[in-house]
C-alpha cells in the first residue's frame, strides 16, 4: 500500500507545479507581461533549481519531475517577461 504522505506529496507537487500554466497561457495569449514581477520569477526559478539539486540528491522522482516542469514554465514566463515587455 502507497504511505499516504507519499499520495499528499504528489498532489502538492501536481498543484503547486501547474499553478503556474494559468499564468503563462494568460501571458501568451494576450502577448503582455505587464504586471509580471520579474524578481519574483527569478527568485522562483533559483528556488526550483535548488529544490531540483535537492531532489536528484535523494533520488526523489516526483520532486525531480516536478521542478523539472515548475522550471520550463517559469523559464517561459521569462521569456514572456522580455518578449512582450511594454
Amino acid at each position: 500500500m502507497t504511505d499516504i504522505y507519499e499520495i499528499i506529496g504528489q498532489i502538492a507537487a501536481i498543484l503547486t507545479t501547474s499553478s503556474f500554466a494559468p499564468q503563462v497561457y494568460k501571458t501568451w495569449r494576450e502577448k503582455s507581461s505587464k504586471g509580471i514581477s520579474l524578481a519574483m520569477y527569478v527568485m522562483i526559478f533559483v528556488g526550483v533549481a535548488f529544490w531540483l539539486v535537492y531532489g536528484l540528491h535523494i533520488k526523489s522522482t516526483p520532486i525531480i519531475t516536478a521542478n523539472i516542469a515548475t522550471e520550463i514554465m517559469v523559464i517561459m514566463m521569462l521569456y514572456f517577461k522580455f518578449k512582450y515587455r511594454e
